[in-house]
């Protein structure tokens, strides 16, 4: 009751407080407001029932009004809005009715129905094996023991969304405890199957992959309304306590994998060029053998060239073949022969160093012959100034030609 009011100050003789008369100066108020919005003057005269105690019909309709606003209340608070990428789930006393999609929606409401939205674009990401940080390891998560009977310590976290909001809500009392359970499971299967070496370092993105399938599968199976979308692996070695004895093993196999390689980059270098020398030398041997053979061959034919002309001529091809003799012996020979028949006769003088250097070279000057067969000597005989190496002549001159001539005379 505020201070300006008529009432204020009166007694009540210690009886409690009217409530009619409380009720008829609410009604009064209610009038006045209604009557202000819609322009009529408001009725204050009395009780509005001609003096008698009980409620005026104008009470009644402002009861009935307050019911009305109340109502139109009770009614709009059913009204919702979902989002595209939420879903309404509606409860008629707690029991499942319908899934709503997107946009302005309507339910009984409360206590009637009730209206739960889920969002099923947010991703929701669970740890296993830490907390928040790498650094604050579970242990109880996190250590497992492999194919290869060796401990490993194991981090990794789980993305996933909703695909379902009935199973979600309805089938899950701790959704992220069973997602962490459900990893768990997973990893802890698919590590047991797997080698040491291949979870820590090749087969990494492989387990990775498995234990997201195998994550899938058991999240199916509870009917969770839950997807997987990725499954990270923050880290993966061997517990610390034998941390430095696996380093020092890591290091011995790598060691072990570098000579292998060196070896093997050995092996490439040398077997191709063994490979290549017995090639060559197998291509030589085949040549030798052609030419020995092409030779034989050559010889047998000219023999039988030869002995068809021996038996025309024999005394002429047995001279024949002599000089062709002699001539090859001779040809590989340091001495000089020089046919001398009497002391008093000319000798012809021959530029021994330019003849070895020629024949050297294959070739004999024919201007040097010429030039040797026209000059003369005094003396009947003559010793090289120097022993030359080796002197071969080829050419067929006609200086050697008097030379052989004069051999057969000597004969």
């Amino acid at each position: 009751m505020g201070l300006n009011d008529p009432q204020w100050g009166k007694k009540n003789d210690g009886g409690p407080p009217d409530l009619e008369e409380a009720l008829r100066n609410l009604n009064k108020k209610i009038e006045a407001l209604f009557a202000k919005l819609s322009g009529k003057k408001p009725n204050n005269g009395g009780t509005g029932n001609g003096g008698s105690g009980k409620p005026s019909k104008g009470l009644a309709g402002g009861i009935g009004m307050i019911v009305i606003i109340v109502a139109l209340i009770w009614v709009s608070s059913g009204f919702y809005i979902v989002d595209a990428s939420q879903r309404g789930v509606v409860l008629r006393f707690g029991k499942y009715v319908e899934a709503t999609q997107a946009g302005p929606r309507w339910h009984l409401p409360f206590p009637i129905e009730t209206v739960e939205v889920v969002s099923l674009s947010q991703v929701r990401t669970v740890e296993v094996g830490y907390r928040e940080n790498v650094k604050n390891k579970m242990l109880k998560e996190s250590l497992m023991l492999t194919d290869d009977e060796n401990i490993i310590d194991i981090q990794f976290a789980v993305q996933y969304f909703l695909k379902d909001p009935a199973d979600y809500l309805f089938n899950n009392r701790t959704p992220d405890e069973n997602v962490r359970q459900a990893a768990e499971t997973a990893i802890r299967e698919v590590v047991g199957k797997s080698k040491m070496d291949f979870v820590l370092y090749e087969g990494r993105e492989q387990v990775a992959a498995s234990t997201t399938k195998l994550i899938q599968d058991i999240l199916d199976r509870y009917k969770s309304g839950i997807v997987v979308s990725k499954v990270t692996m923050q880290n993966a070695q061997p517990p610390e306590q034998v941390q430095a004895a696996f380093d020092d093993a890591v290091k011995a196999g790598q060691d072990r994998e570098r000579q292998k390689n060196e070896g093997q980059a050995y092996a490439n270098d040398v077997v191709p060029k063994a490979k290549g020398a017995a090639a060559r030398l197998m291509q030589e041997a085949d040549g030798y053998k052609q030419r020995v053979v092409a030779n034989a061959e050559g010889d047998a034919s000219r023999f039988k060239q030869i002995l068809v002309e021996y038996e025309k001529a024999p005394q002429v091809t047995r001279e024949r073949m002599y000089i062709d003799m002699m001539q090859q012996v001779l040809s590989s020979s340091s001495k000089v022969l020089v046919d001398q028949k009497s002391g008093n006769s000319s000798l012809l003088y021959l530029p021994l160093d330019k003849l070895i250097q020629s024949t050297a070279a294959g070739t004999v000057p024919l201007n040097d012959l010429q030039t040797a067969a026209g000059k003369s000597a005094n003396n009947a005989e003559q010793v090289a100034p120097q022993a030359a190496p080796q002197a071969i002549v080829n050419d067929p001159s006609p200086a050697r030609e008097t030379m052989h001539s004069r051999d057969r005379e000597a004969r």
